[in-house]
């Protein structure tokens, strides 16, 4: 109760005084404040929204900010330790790198394509050949920036009735946890060279894809889901329930689906330490490609992994306050902040109509709370 009255409290702090924006006679006239009628609310609640606009905007577009590091190269002595630096990490590190992952494909490529060929008509070994081929590959990836990655907990394992959710920074997030154990991913259809991997290899250990625009997508995704959990040979299934990539600061609201499958829910924290280069991909300002090459030319990537207690949904518990409580198990792991918005804000806006029509509705509740 004393946490509730406290909550109260606060909101009671937050709300604007209405009669610094009210009509004069309508508070301090004949009419008391109970008279008070929706269009005078209307006519104010512009403003209003126009200022808690301002303040959501800030609180929501920080989630999606990579903060650039300080320049520490600001005088005659540190400078041509900057330039060294440069020349080792362009020069030296970067050939090396980029010649590993070469011949990671290379390699991949010789075993993958005989496997998926002739082996057609035995499924089991096909699927272990190629889950193994998929986990070396991803363990190119973190060679080729000097990946430096600590694993807590017990490694998942394939059995059906279990799912695996973690925070989401960057796609690489998927290449960290792939080397270790090769899950069935649910992720966004990606143009270019992205998109033929998703097709030809990543098909192969039961990934799953989708397109945020089409709602028929979202009813196919659904079945698959109940689908795959039900398999008991089939690849441990890896969500990232913010459907977007936030920058390891804070977390944005879990999608509640992967919470109504009825199945234990494994979380997983992921954390990345931005002493050598910041892991957060901004999909909206940088291609991916990019992005692997800003990893691949910085020192090294340093990465946190805790797998979690498994979890499962109480007696009286919903699907929203499931997805919360595991939320608050991962940001309190990872040392994330949580905020109250729907990640899917960063590409998709409220309409004006919307806009217009959840304005009047805050009218009338504030209308309704005077009347009381």
């Amino acid at each position: 109760m004393a946490g509730i009255e406290s909550t109260s409290a606060e909101i009671d702090l937050d709300r604007p005084n209405l009669e610094e924006y009210l009509p004069p006679d309508s508070i301090h006239g004949r009419d008391s404040p109970k008279n008070l009628h929706l269009r005078d609310l209307l006519d104010i609640s512009p403003t209003l929204t126009e200022a808690a606009g301002a303040i959501v905007d800030d609180s929501f577009t920080r989630c999606f900010k990579s903060n650039s590091p300080e320049p520490w190269n600001w005088n005659i002595y540190l400078f041509p330790l900057w330039c060294l630096g440069v020349v080792v990490r362009y020069g030296i590190l970067f050939p090396l790198r980029l010649f590993t992952l070469l011949l990671g494909w290379i390699i991949f490529w010789a075993g993958f394509i005989p496997a998926h060929i002739l082996l057609k008509g035995q499924d089991k070994l096909r699927r272990k050949i190629e889950r193994n081929l998929v986990e070396m590959m991803c363990s190119v990836f973190v060679a080729s920036w000097t990946g430096v990655v600590k694993y807590h907990g017990p490694r998942p394992s394939m059995r059906p009735h279990q799912v695996f959710v973690a925070n989401h920074t960057s796609m690489i997030d998927f290449i960290i946890l792939e080397q270790m154990t090769a899950f069935a991913v649910i992720m966004q259809k990606h143009p270019g060279w992205v998109g033929f991997i998703q097709k030809t290899i990543l098909e192969s250990v039961g990934c799953i894809w989708f397109n945020r625009t089409e709602v028929k997508d979202r009813e196919i995704v659904a079945r698959k889901l109940r689908e795959h959990v039900q398999g008991v040979d089939n690849n441990p299934l890896l969500i990232f329930p913010e459907g977007t990539c936030v920058n390891n600061q804070y977390t944005v609201m879990f999608k509640k689906g992967a919470f109504e499958l009825g199945c234990a829910v494994c979380p997983i924290a992921i954390k990345y330490n931005k002493i050598f280069v910041d892991a957060f991909w901004n999909s909206k300002k940088q291609s991916f490609t990019m992005h692997l090459l800003r990893l691949m030319t910085s020192w090294a990537v340093v990465c946190d992994v805790w797998y979690l207690e498994p979890q499962y949904l109480q007696p009286g518990e919903t699907a929203i306050e499931f997805a919360e409580r595991v939320r608050d198990m991962i940001a309190a792991r990872a040392g994330l902040k949580k905020v109250p918005w729907d990640g899917y804000l960063k590409y998709f806006r409220p309409s004006p109509k919307l806009t217009e029509k959840k304005q009047q509705i805050f009218a009338e509740d504030v209308l309704r709370r005077l009347e009381k």
